[in-house]
């Protein structure tokens, strides 16, 4: 056995989007691998026989990241072969064009192309599509323009990217970019005679969507100048091609919308009692009456944490009037499912994280995170749990891991669950330094599963441990709720946590490093201000004032406000008060502040006052930013920025706690 290195994340295998074909015979996913040359993610589609569980690669043009089943033994994805229309593309053209290939062999084909930024597509049949695609109502459309038209449009594109016009908030997004006066719009195409016919509005952004015997069923946020958040349900009969509403945008947040049974079932969230982080609740609508269908207490998602995922997949599915949904349940993720009767089962009982999944015939498939392990493709039959791949097994079984052990204290009166990560070759009698890592949302969870740098620094020689303080995800709306108690109870629970670790671990108090992300880097950022019995900390993607993040970030105007219970206007005291950059002057800590300049989610003024603030008081402070990442880039940031912002923390923690 070997020790687990910092680059050895670029040898693992990350597995999303697991789909079963339609007549349930074979399974397709994607599989993707980092490229450290090419700076980028290697993705193609890999299909598995249903009956031999036999799995093979089927694309290998490395940027197949997405695709759906168009029949039996054909499988649809985008891609952008064709160098022509590349190049119209590169000069501001917009398409998206999809390729079919027989998983039976042969070269792919093109199949279609559509004249717009297609976000997702689902098939009605071989001819027609739903799809959602990005619109831009300041945009200019240069498909179908020639000549000196289309000469005046391309300088005029060009002329347009020195410069941007806001006029609404949100302006920009997260991974997005800038977003001013652009939406995700809904869409039937018809591939034989190129109808692209609208659905949606084009001032509302489309969230989620459904279909089922010629009707579709979609949510959308409609606003001109702030959006609220609020959405509305609506209908869409394809044939008689008519609009329904079924829900006004007026007093829920919706997280999902699907037939079910004689009725509609969506989850909403009223947000009067807990706030926009309030668990959403099913309810039915039947005959155009609302009504509440079943109280559920986490959010119907996985938020169990870990940098080792890449893309996603297919939340909530609807088979044999059951909905299939994620949900996070202390510690872990599980595949759910609820019937008609309003009876909730868990199907998943391992511990750990389903990732995705898919329904097959008496069979369901799932990716997801086990022990320690690596992601892998497993089957879930007659409540038997089956690991079907072994696309990582060569980690487990060749590199020395740390297996977490739970460590729960009692604070306030409260459980906290905690795990501690000894190192890899303890040896008893011996004081190791520690590391305190802390997780973001505040509404996510750390679990035991595979988390990369925590087993990279379990195999340097620390202690990592590290909790799921109040305001985590997984026990219900009461313990979520730390609006208006940011710094204040999560804080202790930290502290105290810490304190308990260190009674029962041997290591040295005097060389304990913290780090964390989002929410974990405002703790961070916090933790430095009112205690300096850290030996340095490592902030990233934080936040250090409220007032400006809610003046520059794409949740702040309404995050902020909603998780402090105040604003700039109402109560700025409090606002400031809970702000970790009015503390910099007590801060002794030395501090690495990691952040991304297209992180719009916490911006890199965050960064950039906290790194000013410390080194005014002079604290040894270092900033480290990067271009073209965004909030994502510890988790699926470009393979060479993971690695140099991995380093940083890493030879930050060896100079100060060796």
């Amino acid at each position: 056995m070997e020790n687990l290195k910092l680059k050895d994340f670029l040898e693992y295998k990350y597995l999303s989007g697991i789909e079963v074909s339609p007549d349930g015979r074979n399974s397709a996913f994607i599989v993707h691998k980092g490229d450290y040359e090419e700076n980028n993610y290697n993705s193609n589609i890999w299909i598995m026989n249903n009956s031999t569980k036999e799995y093979i690669k089927l694309t290998g043009m490395n940027e197949e990241k997405s695709f759906l089943w168009l029949d039996e033994t054909k499988i649809l994805f985008p891609s952008m072969r064709d160098k022509k229309l590349k190049a119209r593309v590169e000069e501001g053209e917009n398409w998206t064009c999809f390729y079919v290939i027989d998983i039976r062999g042969g070269e792919a084909q093109e199949y279609m192309r559509i004249p717009m930024l297609v976000t997702s597509i689902k098939s009605i049949d071989k001819d027609n599509f739903i799809i959602t695609a990005k619109y831009d109502n300041y945009g200019i459309n240069l498909n179908e323009l020639v000549g000196d038209e289309r000469a005046e449009a391309v300088k005029k594109i060009k002329e347009s990217k020195d410069y941007e016009i806001l006029d609404e908030i949100p302006f920009w997004s997260n991974g997005n970019g800038f977003t001013n006066k652009k939406r995700n719009r809904l869409y039937v195409y018809n591939r034989i005679n190129g109808e692209l016919t609208p659905i949606s509005d084009t001032i509302s952004n489309v969230s989620y969507y459904s279909y089922k015997d010629g009707v579709i069923l979609y949510v959308i946020n409609r606003y001109k100048d702030k959006q609220e958040q609020r959405e509305a349900i609506y209908s869409y009969d394809i044939k008689n091609k008519k609009t329904g509403l079924i829900l006004p945008g007026e007093d829920y947040r919706v997280n999902f919308v699907e037939f079910f049974g004689e009725g509609i079932l969506c989850g909403l969230n009223d947000t009067l009692k807990y706030g926009i982080n309030q668990n959403p609740d099913f309810y039915m609508i039947k005959n155009g009456k609302l009504e509440l269908f079943k109280k559920h207490d986490t959010w119907m998602v996985n938020t169990v944490g870990s940098d080792c995922r890449y893309g996603g997949g297919k939340n909530f599915r609807v088979k044999d009037n059951k909905l299939y949904f994620l949900t996070t349940v202390m510690h872990d993720a599980f595949l759910s499912t609820i019937d008609t009767d309003g009876n909730e089962k868990i199907l998943t009982k391992a511990k750990g994280s389903v990732d995705s999944y898919a329904i097959g015939e008496g069979e369901i498939y799932f990716i997801g995170l086990r022990g320690i392990k690596l992601q892998e493709l497993y089957s879930l039959k007659n409540g038997e749990e089956k690991q079907l791949t072994k696309f990582n097994e060569s980690i487990v079984e060749s590199k020395k891991l740390s297996i977490p052990e739970k460590f729960n204290i009692i604070n306030d009166g409260v459980e906290i669950e905690g795990w501690v990560m000894k190192p890899v070759d303890y040896e008893e009698g011996k004081r190791y330094p520690g590391i305190l890592d802390i997780h973001g949302g505040p509404k996510t969870v750390y679990g035991e599963v595979f988390y990369h740098e925590m087993q990279v620094w379990a195999n340097m020689g620390y202690f990592v441990f590290f909790c799921n303080p109040r305001g985590g995800d997984g026990r219900g709306n009461e313990f979520a709720d730390i609006r208006g108690k940011y710094g204040t109870i999560d804080y202790e629970d930290l502290m105290e946590f810490t304190d308990e670790v260190i009674k029962a671990y041997p290591i040295d108090e005097t060389k304990i490093g913290v780090t964390g992300g989002s929410y974990g880097g405002f703790m961070t950022n916090w933790i430095i201000g009112h205690t300096d019995r850290f030996a340095c900390a490592a902030s990233q993607r934080s936040i250090a004032n409220w007032f400006s993040k809610f003046g520059t970030t794409d949740i702040g105007y309404y995050f902020n406000v909603d998780q402090n219970a105040s604003s700039p206007w109402d109560n700025p005291e409090k606002l400031w008060w809970h702000s970790p950059m009015r503390y910099a002057d007590r801060v002794k800590t030395p501090t690495l502040l990691i952040h991304s300049e297209e992180d719009y989610r916490c911006w890199v003024v965050e960064g950039i006052q906290m790194f000013t603030s410390l080194k005014y008081h002079g604290v040894p402070a270092k900033l480290c930013m990067f271009r073209g990442e965004n909030h994502e880039l510890s988790r699926s940031g470009k393979p060479r920025h993971r690695v140099k912002r991995l380093e940083e923390i890493t030879n930050w923690f060896e100079f100060y706690l060796k």
